[in-house]
């Protein structure tokens, strides 16, 4: 017989109260996902260069489309606040000065994924679906591809394309093309 106890979920507000009294520290690598605080997974040379390669393409984009977002936090009240590894944001004058950013703010999410793989899909794939993030990408750094996924509906996303070497990902709101070689570099 399996016993099921009660977890007490923290909230949002009560986890930026953490930080702000110590329990937290600045240097500590964690997100809040639904009500618990998760270790991030260690970040390798090839995540570090994806991450560089895409923030790359993307600074090309005007501040007045989008502005880009390097691993910080969205919160998704109540009981979450993770930290993408990059994200694309509605422009703001004041670049998010007075409250950080909400799922209803991003324009896409992008995941970088080595060792976070299976994480990446089966927890922040449908955390973002379920707060109506318009789209999501997760660079597949083993399988040398990127996974994009749109159109949320019901906790997932109803739309999923595999991009390959060779191959041009368009992100029809920003009206701006990425080749697939230019995330994953020479192969």
């Amino acid at each position: 017989m399996s016993i099921q106890l009660a977890k007490r979920l923290l909230t949002v507000s009560e986890y930026h109260k953490m930080a702000e009294v110590g329990i937290l520290d600045e240097d500590d690598r964690v997100e809040l996902i639904n009500g618990e605080i998760i270790e991030m997974s260690p970040i390798g040379k090839l995540h570090v260069n994806r991450v560089n390669r895409i923030t790359s393409i993307f600074k090309k984009l005007p501040d007045e489309k989008a502005i880009l977002s390097i691993q910080n936090p969205i919160s998704i009240a109540p009981y979450s606040e993770p930290e993408p590894d990059i994200s694309l944001l509605e422009f703001k004058a004041d670049f998010y000065e007075e409250e950080l950013p909400k799922a209803e703010n991003v324009l896409l999410v992008i995941e970088v994924a080595d060792t976070s793989l299976g994480y990446d899909r089966e927890i922040k794939k449908p955390l973002f679906a379920n707060a109506g993030i318009p789209e999501l990408w997760i660079v597949n750094i083993e399988d040398e591809q990127v996974e994009v996924y749109k159109n949320p509906l019901n906790g997932d996303y109803v739309s999923r394309q595999i991009f390959k070497r060779g191959q041009t990902i368009h992100l029809d709101n920003l009206n701006f093309s990425v080749d697939v070689e230019r995330i994953l570099g020479l192969a």
